[in-house]
């Protein structure tokens, strides 16, 4: 997968989380990523690959063979289109068995007009969905 001619490469290339069971991780990841308009990209023997044309998110299996596990303060922020999006990211990745972590809505503590929503997938990590909405005192 190449870069398209006239354009600068993101910060991050991609972004991996340790999981323990790949179908498990499959089935929470297929359901959120849905939402936000990504799907899966690659697959291999330790991980699947997520993004909307180039993998950018991945669900793997430590290389090292180790225990996957979570970081403490560790997440990772998906942008979604809209407030609708991130409610949908919520409710997709529940019924794909993740945990709430924190309900759609605004959170006017990180900045105005910051709408998000956060899970705990299946192996305990924090992914979270945002969008940027109108401030109410825009205008």
């Amino acid at each position: 997968m190449s870069q398209p001619s006239g354009t600068r490469a993101p910060l991050v290339s991609h972004v991996s989380v340790g999981v323990t069971d790949l179908h498990r991780a499959g089935v929470f990841y297929d359901a959120v990523m849905a939402t936000l308009g990504a799907r899966r990209i690659m697959e291999h023997g330790v991980g699947i690959g997520y993004g909307r044309t180039f993998p950018e998110f991945w669900a793997a299996r430590p290389h090292d063979g180790g225990q996957a596990d979570t970081g403490n303060g560790a997440h990772v922020c998906f942008n979604a289109p809209d407030a609708a999006a991130v409610a949908a990211f919520h409710a997709a990745g529940l019924a794909a068995g993740g945990v709430d972590d924190g309900a759609p809505g605004p959170r006017p503590e990180y900045a105005p007009g910051y709408h998000a929503a956060f899970l705990r997938d299946p192996d305990g990590n924090k992914v979270e969905a945002m969008c940027w909405t109108a401030r109410a005192d825009a205008g």
